[in-house]
């Protein structure tokens, strides 16, 4: 009897050299015969694409992946099989597994490179013409639609991966069904308007604190009683600091009594109360070239609202996708729970009125139980 791998290599000669109705019989009369592998049955396959034999192709890639399901080569041929029909989504799901479970990089054998070459730019090819027509249709859409598209366009964003999607991650306490709001709008509140108006008067008392009463202290300090992951080295770093008029929810006597038009001003303000927690009012300052790293806040109850009193040029912040530069004067409030980054690439330092509310979308009586719950939490 003929030994079966005599065989292979002859059917894989014949192959190579253009001789696949050969090849096909070699290796059909050797899987007849009781001989059955992953390895044999892509042979088929291979012999009936040079036929042009796709459905035989088709049947023979399907078996291979049957016996051996992570074989990207198998994949590829059914990928080829879609292509061709013009079933660009089954072609595209094929080549993106292939392209899943191939070897990367150097490990990637000789004779598969080609075929997984010709894979990504197929599946590259299929993506770019659905993301094209997508596109177009939706931009006729929006040209069409009179109403608000911005949540649209941002979810059409996160299709096309030009956005991801950034969710409330408090990391002390999430409380459920509340918008996922990166900057919430200003107009909503009736308050801006007049604590904006302020923002010199604000400034001017800023200005003496840091004359004649500079108490600056990094806005993270260290416990020896508590053990503190520390992976950004911000623990009592003074490149961010702050100045506090309430912290933890009491009064800081010595600079509140030093600034009336601030706390006056804030008096309108909803701001968060929970004993041992909130309210903070706070001015904070990040020095010129320092930058405070992506992180996320405490609760999701609240908003922060920032006031920019001295802010030099190429100061930044980002929520969640939203980027932007501060105003001097020009307040925002967004949701701390999302993460956030700020930077200072000037070289003076940036300074700005810092304070937390709570969120609109929560009644008095979930606002006086949250605040039991946080300051519980806290204790």
């Amino acid at each position: 009897m003929t030994n079966p791998d005599q065989i292979i290599q002859q059917g894989m000669q014949a192959l190579q050299q253009g001789q696949p109705a050969h090849a096909k019989e070699l290796f059909t009369n050797l899987i007849n015969s009781g001989v059955e592998n992953a390895s044999l049955w892509l042979a088929v396959a291979y012999a009936n694409r040079d036929l042009s034999d796709h459905e035989g192709m088709l049947k023979a890639a399907e078996k291979s992946y049957d016996l051996e399901n992570r074989n990207p080569r198998a994949l590829v041929l059914k990928g080829d099989y879609y292509y061709q029909a013009q079933k660009q989504h089954s072609a595209a799901s094929f080549y993106l597994k292939a392209l899943n479970i191939a070897p990367k990089g150097n490990q990637i054998p000789p004779d598969l490179a080609p075929e997984i070459q010709r894979a990504q730019q197929r599946y590259q090819t299929i993506t770019q013409s659905y993301q094209d027509t997508l596109v177009k249709t939706m931009d006729d859409a929006f040209k069409n639609t009179e109403g608000d598209a911005r949540r649209v366009q941002i979810a059409l964003d996160f299709i096309l991966g030009k956005k991801q999607p950034y969710l409330q991650q408090p990391k002390n306490f999430y409380f459920p069904e509340l918008p996922n709001v990166e900057f919430a709008d200003i107009t909503d509140y009736d308050w801006v308007e007049e604590l904006e108006q302020q923002t010199d008067a604000i400034r001017d008392e800023l200005i003496n604190l840091i004359n004649h009463h500079n108490d600056f202290k990094p806005y993270i300090t260290g416990n020896k009683a508590r053990s503190i992951t520390d992976r950004h080295n911000l623990i009592d770093n003074d490149d961010w600091s702050a100045l506090f008029l309430y912290q933890g929810g009491e009064r800081q006597d010595t600079y509140a009594d030093l600034c009336p038009n601030t706390m006056a001003a804030l008096e309108k303000t909803p701001l968060c109360q929970a004993p041992g927690v909130s309210p903070n009012i706070m001015f904070s300052k990040l020095k010129a070239g320092f930058k405070i790293p992506p992180h996320n806040g405490r609760y999701n109850t609240r908003f922060i609202c920032h006031l920019p009193l001295i802010v030099p040029e190429g100061c930044h912040f980002r929520v969640g996708n939203s980027q932007r530069q501060w105003s001097e004067g020009k307040l925002w409030v967004f949701d701390d729970s999302i993460e956030h980054e700020a930077w200072n690439d000037s070289d003076q330092d940036r300074y700005i009125l810092l304070f937390d509310i709570w969120r609109p979308e929560l009644s008095d009586s979930e606002k006086s139980l949250i605040s039991t719950l946080i300051s519980s939490l806290s204790d």
